[in-house]
């Protein structure tokens, strides 16, 4: 039947508008969950609602008995007021749990044990939690439960003498009700919050912990096995329920560790295995690369960032046995997998000229050697298709790493991602960017390195003069230089009258988390002959600004 007026004064509650009327003159109060006859004659509802609150309430639906169906024994049930209903067979029909606002008991939840729904009668506005009634405030602790068999479930478990309470609206409004209550459940010395055992419950406890004093709440984890503690009462593992209640761990914040736990964690051998650079003037101040490490290169316009990350991409394929995967976001994937190729070959075969004077077949060759048996299905390439959304290449990253098993990644690079975003603010952009690229690496343990441009500075020489480069230097956010485990510059005079000055690249070390060290490491000098960048040693005195 449609409702045809809203917002009415219910006559039975305290409530201004919560009642809705009927066409045929009943109503239904959304506050306190009654039918209302007849609308028109609020006397005889409230004198209804007394006569049914003060009888049919106080001695709510069904008789005393164990609630066999749950394990739970005729005492408990007495206990905590719990009435069931039985088929003349003996089967249990429904359960009936009493709650109460002071002493006097308001509401009955009734469980159909058939169909597993749950109905009220009276009303559950203002209620305790199930079972406070029996509980005098403060203590040394007090159990809260997900459910009311679950609650004298876990009563009977500790020897039907501590208390234990209920939320009354399952998980999902578990933080509702213990906010409603959190005065009494603060009087204690200790929470031990008990909810089931799944995804939902374990969710649930944390959010529920986190309403009280630090150190106050305690989650158990109960064995895997068990959904809840009922279901451990039901295969008599009462003993296993206690072990697990004395052993649940205060709660903390997640990422907020009490190291005397973690010492079983701490030396457990799953430290990662640091990858020595190709250039030994990285290794001397690096110790090398890792996974799980952020590693930023960066550089002014043509100084050679790319062939920098694809020296280190031929690197990791030929000596580990990493999957690497590429993100180069300014290139089709075949120019990538050519510039691949013309390491191997010590010769620019990404130019169509040089391809063209090789051999029949000594391209094919060369792929082979790159991708042999065992290196095969180890690189992979992101096709570039275009401008794309900035949440598809975060989908192919995840891919990358997770589906496919990269330890590597290299992105090629930050600005692009950045216009992916479609956000004006190009700092909040870059932000947003590194804190997810951040988040991925702590998730997953891969090593990324990542490719970003440098903003123009100030005065008469750029840094195509070679001007030397400092964090400030990066584009658009300090975010960059902030999480970042580690940031490479190169720097280049290129437009130096000295040709080999000119072709010489200096990397410099301008942030390292892992061993602090800063500076100069090392000089590259790039071949025409073979486009490779070779390692030179040069003595430099470095300017020093007092």
């Amino acid at each position: 039947m449609a409702f045809v007026k809203f917002h009415q004064p219910c006559p039975l509650c305290d409530s201004s508008d919560a009642a809705s009327i009927n066409a045929d003159g009943s109503a239904y109060c959304f506050s306190c969950y009654e039918r209302i006859p007849d609308y028109a004659n609020p006397e005889e509802n409230v004198q209804d609602f007394k006569t049914y609150k003060n009888n049919s309430m106080n001695d709510n639906e069904g008789s005393f008995s164990a609630l066999t169906d749950r394990s739970i024994s005729l005492d408990t049930a007495k206990k905590f007021g719990v009435k069931s209903t039985t088929s003349p067979d003996g089967t249990i029909i429904s359960h009936s749990y009493p709650y109460y606002i002071a002493n006097e008991m308001v509401g009955a939840k009734i469980r159909n044990c058939k169909t597993k729904d749950f109905s009220w009668r009276g009303s559950p506005k203002g209620t305790m939690l199930f079972g406070q009634q029996l509980a005098q405030t403060g203590g040394k602790f007090i159990t809260l439960t997900e459910g009311e068999c679950d609650a004298m479930a876990a009563y009977e478990m500790m020897g039907s003498k501590w208390p234990v309470v209920s939320v009354k609206n399952g998980a999902g409004g578990s933080v509702k009700d213990v906010k409603e209550n959190l005065e009494f459940l603060e009087s204690f010395d200790q929470i031990v919050i008990c909810f089931d055992n799944d995804k939902v419950g374990k969710e649930a406890a944390q959010k529920v912990a986190r309403l009280f004093r630090p150190g106050k709440s305690k989650i158990v984890q109960l064995p895997d096995e068990f959904k809840d503690p009922n279901d451990m009462l039901k295969n008599n593992r009462g003993a296993g329920f206690m072990a697990a209640w004395w052993a649940a761990k205060t709660y903390t914040p997640a990422g907020v560790l009490d190291i005397t736990d973690m010492k079983e964690e701490f030396f457990k051998n799953d430290e990662k295995e640091s990858i020595p650079y190709p250039w030994e003037g990285l290794n001397e101040k690096l110790f090398g690369m890792r996974q799980g490490e952020l590693v930023t290169w960066t550089g002014g316009s043509g100084l050679g960032k790319s062939s920098v990350t694809r020296e280190l991409e031929h690197w990791l394929l030929k000596t580990t046995k990493h999957n690497v995967g590429i993100l180069a976001l300014e290139e089709n994937w075949k120019r990538t997998v050519y510039g691949l190729l013309s390491i191997e070959a010590n010769k620019r075969l990404y130019i169509k000229q040089i391809r063209d004077e090789l051999p029949a077949g000594e391209l094919s060759r060369y792929f082979d050697k790159l991708h042999d048996k065992e290196n095969a299905h180890r690189l992979i390439v992101h096709s570039h298709l275009g401008v794309q959304d900035v949440e598809e290449l975060f989908s192919k990253l995840r891919y990358m790493i997770i589906g496919l098993d990269c330890k590597w990644v290299v992105i090629d690079h930050l600005g692009m991602m950045t216009s992916a975003m479609g956000e004006g603010d190009e700092r909040r952009a870059i932000d947003n960017i590194m804190t997810r690229l951040r988040s991925l690496v702590e998730e997953t343990g891969v090593g990324m390195m990542l490719v970003s441009h440098l903003r123009r500075v100030d005065g008469n020489k750029g840094h195509e003069n070679g001007v030397e480069v400092s964090l400030s230097h990066l584009r658009g956010s300090n975010g960059i230089g902030q999480i970042s485990d580690c940031v490479i510059a190169l720097e280049r005079n290129q437009q130096s009258d000295d040709p080999i000055e000119a072709s010489t690249t200096r990397m410099r070390i301008l942030k390292s988390r892992y061993t602090g060290e800063v500076g100069l490491a090392g000089h590259l000098l790039y071949d025409k002959d073979t486009g490779r960048l070779n390692e030179i040693f040069v003595e430099e005195k470095e300017e020093v600004e007092l």
